[in-house]
């Protein structure tokens, strides 16, 4: 399931970024401009926005596998329509469209890495995760060096397009996941989910068929399944959890793509060739494939809220340094490792953000926070170009390396560990019973916590 689910990252990755190498060729040729690569940019997050909102939205009404197919089976058509296009201003379109799917697949990946996987090797399976997604930024890195000189920036939308319709048909036939069956009162379906899953690992059925488990089954059975609206997020309860994780997504995301979208164009604009910008490019993203490696060794170790403020203070650090380094030795090791703190930030945070909501709205609450992140990101290039043009690449970096800073500091300090918490604890504490009380709930309130026994963890 790891690698079904790493395959749809490692394309999503590959296209969302090959925008870096892609708009700084396009410079020389006259296709594009500094101002419409900016364009392209912001359309870009706006269709990632609406994608990740409109995922949460679908993964939780119709379910996690019907979203998962279809946002990757739109974004990988669409790649193919890009290739062809005959201008930037349709190329900037095409973009926005097949963003949509795009933004949408980070939502479901990262979720269904949390309702699958025990908390326990959690962070290890997000790791490999964010190594799936680090491999396709760095393999679109290297392509764009070697394949754009050659064939143009075109052939890079058609690798992209036909490499997602390879995933989609290998993932066809990927489960369901048992958590929101269950959430949904479609419990002889999250049955048959869970005793395949035991059958595959050489687990007796009758081991899980004691008088305890059945009793709790009974329980959840006999609860109606309701469908909770997104207000709750913003409820007294849950308000604390959705702002933490707000800030957490819309930090690691536009610290990623400041450092993977622009760093080429800062190269050729001071001076270097499109090939040398486009080689630096790919030893420096290379940091992007490391980063997650590190998340699968010590994440589970220390945890996923330490690993957080680690990465996130080391990255504030090399983001620091990395603007006054002058020999290329030095810019090419310091971005490395910048890149690595960056990428191993934003896989964590991303991966632990699903963590914080219930089955009933996990979807819309990661949804949710990457809407916000990628609306946010709509504004970024120009904020980019104000601060580059004004202050140069120190400006932007130091401005990343302070954002960081905030961070990791609030997180620090905020009483948010999902390393200790089974996501049956979640509901329970997300809605606990004097807060309901208090609040006067109604019953469909009340239905939030009912979730899965035998995958309460």
């Amino acid at each position: 399931m790891i690698i079904l689910v790493g395959l749809g990252m490692f394309w999503d990755a590959f296209d969302n970024k090959l925008s870096a190498a892609v708009l700084a060729s396009m410079l020389p040729t006259g296709f594009s401009t500094l101002e419409l690569n900016s364009l392209f940019l912001s359309f870009t997050f706006a269709g990632l926005a609406i994608g990740a909102a409109f995922a949460g939205w679908l993964s939780d009404r119709v379910g996690r596998g019907f979203a998962f197919q279809f946002n990757l089976g739109l974004f990988a058509v669409l790649a193919l329509c890009a290739a062809i296009a005959p201008n930037m201003e349709i190329l900037i379109a095409l973009r926005f469209l097949m963003s949509i799917g795009m933004g949408a697949e980070y939502v479901i990946c990262y979720g269904m890495i949390t309702e699958f996987i025990p908390r326990a090797r959690r962070g290890r399976y997000l790791g490999i995760l964010g190594f799936f997604g680090g491999l396709g930024v760095t393999v679109s890195a290297v392509l764009g060096w070697l394949v754009i000189p050659t064939f143009s920036w075109r052939a890079m939308f058609v690798i992209g397009g036909v490499g997602a319709l390879v995933a989609w048909w290998l993932r066809r036939s990927m489960p369901e996941s048992p958590r929101w069956l269950e959430s949904r009162g479609r419990y002889e379906e999250a049955e048959a989910v869970m005793q395949e899953i035991e059958r595959q690992n050489g687990i007796p059925h009758s081991l899980n068929n004691s008088p305890e488990s059945s009793d709790a089954a009974s329980t959840s059975v006999s609860a109606k399944a309701e469908w909770v609206p997104i207000t709750v997020l913003f409820s007294r309860p849950v308000i604390a959890r959705t702002a933490m994780a707000l800030f957490l997504t819309v930090i690691c995301l536009f610290g990623s793509n400041v450092i993977t979208g622009w760093m080429p164009t800062f190269f050729v604009e001071q001076g270097l060739t499109v090939s040398r910008s486009l080689g630096f490019n790919a030893a420096i993203m290379s940091g992007y494939v490391v980063g997650p490696l590190l998340c699968v060794l010590i994440a589970d170790r220390i945890g996923r809220r330490n690993s957080i403020v680690i990465f996130g203070t080391l990255a504030a650090i090399f983001a620091g340094i990395y603007p006054f380094m002058q020999h290329p030795a030095l810019i090419v090791v310091i971005g490395f490792i910048l890149v690595a703190m960056a990428a191993s930030f934003l896989t964590m945070c991303l991966g632990t953000v699903p963590e914080f909501f219930p089955t009933a709205f996990r979807f819309r609450g990661g949804g949710l926070t990457q809407t916000v992140g990628r609306v946010g990101l709509i504004f970024s290039p120009f904020i980019v170009l104000w601060l580059y043009s004004h202050f140069g690449i120190v400006g932007v970096i130091l401005a990343l390396s302070g954002l960081y800073v905030i961070a990791t500091l609030m997180y620090a300090v905020a009483r948010v560990d999902t390393s200790r918490e089974a996501l049956s604890q979640i509901s329970e504490e997300a809605l606990s019973r004097d807060d309901r009380e208090a609040d006067s709930r109604t019953p469909k309130d009340a239905d939030v916590s009912v979730g899965p026994t035998r995958t309460g963890n």
